[in-house]
């Protein structure tokens, strides 16, 4: 007989990169019969209902989200505000603890899955249920700059050396550049919401849940798990990769007939996040770059900061240079979907963990050109030094900067066929890929996931 199914309470940052991994999530849990009470700001509601493949088990329940100086009076998440009103937005999240308490009194869930909201446990606590701490980006990132070691007891962050991985580290060749260090410095001394640092927040949070979740598998992260167990004295749970659904719409036609122009594998599809914008110079080396590498490309970019639109931040004389092989296209795409057209041949991400996992159960080569300041970069270091699955962008080491050279140069490198590199990076993605997508590896790990969940009841 099966066990009585869980009833589990979701609570994610208002990000849609957030709700997103969480409603996936909640989508294998239902597919087993398990109930999800889901907490969503009222209006964002709408735009994930199509990703709610299991209505009948998973609940939106919708949430006000309070009123702060200095926010618009109609923001939700972050895709409404500039990143310098994230902080605020935090803040906001902060005020729902009230409504949150009632919510829970009221619906009585066993656990409640959080990220953002470290307050969390001590409510749960009180009202006699647990709280699991689910972290949407992998184990790797979080043992490089959340472990203990690095920032416990007050210690002032100017002291610690993020160029180096922390003690007992299982992969020394993970490391970052002197300025991606300052950046992470600088970062754990920004407030983000009332009077809590970002660090805080999730160091916290950790510390107070009664145990920690990752979205990913032991077959890649699992001397990250065991160092992050150690390292917490607390369970650490994988949900498993989270594999995206097979979409239930097509592409559009405007893009199927534009990549129908191309021979197989011979577009390169470069995506940078849809709230990622790029300095006007790096946004014209990127283009530069994919126009040098003699392929078409398909870039989906959002205007560099300062740009109202595409057009305008465009290099003069650059439509007409690649007219016909090249567009650049500043609206949301179907990234999933044009990752499968046979004509695209190689991906460049900026390794959101999202579309780290549509690229690695991709057949697309893979070019990482992470975000700086935050764990896209483990995540490239990860991908490109560990798992040897695809070429980094060189950047310099003191300014952090690409140039159109070094874009081309990673291109080339993955899409030529005799290029030792690329055939070692080719033949690796190529074994991930067959992990990821072996027939029980996401359902072995969803039940074992399951499994613990119970344990901790």
């Amino acid at each position: 007989m099966d066990a009585a199914p869980m009833h589990i309470a979701m609570y994610p940052w208002f990000a849609m990169g957030h709700f997103t991994p969480f409603l996936h999530l909640s989508n294998k849990l239902a597919k087993r019969g398990h109930k999800i009470s889901f907490f969503i700001p009222k209006r964002t509601q709408t735009k994930l209902q199509h990703l709610n493949l299991h209505p009948h088990l998973i609940t939106f329940v919708p949430i006000t989200v309070p009123q702060v100086d200095g926010l618009p009076h109609d923001a939700e998440t972050t895709s409404d505000v500039p990143f310098s009103l994230f902080p605020l937005l935090a803040t906001a999240m902060d005020r729902t603890e009230k409504d949150i308490e009632l919510l829970l009194r009221d619906l009585k869930p066993q656990i409640v899955f959080f990220d953002f909201s470290y307050w969390l446990p001590n409510l749960t606590r009180s009202l006699g249920i647990k709280s699991l701490q689910y972290f949407i980006t992998n184990a790797v990132s979080v043992a490089y700059f959340g472990s203990p070691e690095r920032y416990h007891n007050g210690r002032d962050l100017r002291e610690t050396d993020f160029t180096k991985p922390p003690p007992g580290f299982p992969d020394s060749s993970i490391t970052l550049y002197e300025h991606e260090a300052q950046i992470v410095v600088h970062l754990g001394k920004v407030e983000f919401g009332s009077g809590v640092l970002i660090y805080d927040r999730f160091e916290i949070g950790t510390r107070l849940s009664d145990a920690v979740g990752f979205k990913g598998c032991r077959e890649i992260e699992g001397p990250f798990v065991d160092y992050l167990q150690t390292q917490y004295g607390k369970p650490v749970l994988l949900s498993g990769p989270l594999l995206p659904e097979p979409p239930n719409t097509t592409l559009e036609e405007k893009w199927v007939s534009w990549l129908g122009e191309f021979n197989p594998g011979s577009v390169i599809f470069c995506a940078y996040g849809s709230e990622t914008n790029l300095q006007q110079n790096q946004f014209v080396e990127l283009l530069l770059g994919l126009e040098l590498t003699g392929f078409p490309f398909l870039a989906a970019l959002k205007p560099p900061n300062g740009f109202e639109s595409i057009e305008e931040a465009l290099p003069e004389g650059f439509e007409e240079m690649v007219l016909g092989r090249g567009i650049v296209y500043g609206g949301w795409v179907q990234q999933q979907l044009i990752l499968g057209h046979p004509s695209v041949g190689c991906f460049i991400t900026h390794c959101g963990a999202g579309s780290i996992t549509e690229a690695l159960v991709s057949e697309c080569q893979l070019v990482f050109l992470p975000r700086l300041g935050s764990d896209y970069v483990i995540s490239a270091r990860m991908m490109s030094r560990r798992l040897k699955v695809g070429v980094e962008v060189e950047k310099g080491e003191e300014d952090g900067l690409f140039t159109k050279e070094s874009i081309c140069k990673a291109v080339k490198t993955v899409m030529d066929d005799e290029n030792e590199l690329g055939k070692q990076v080719r033949e690796n993605h190529g074994k991930v890929r067959n992990i990821l997508l072996s027939n029980d590896l996401e359902s072995f790990h969803v039940d074992s996931f399951c499994d613990k969940l119970r344990t901790l009841l």
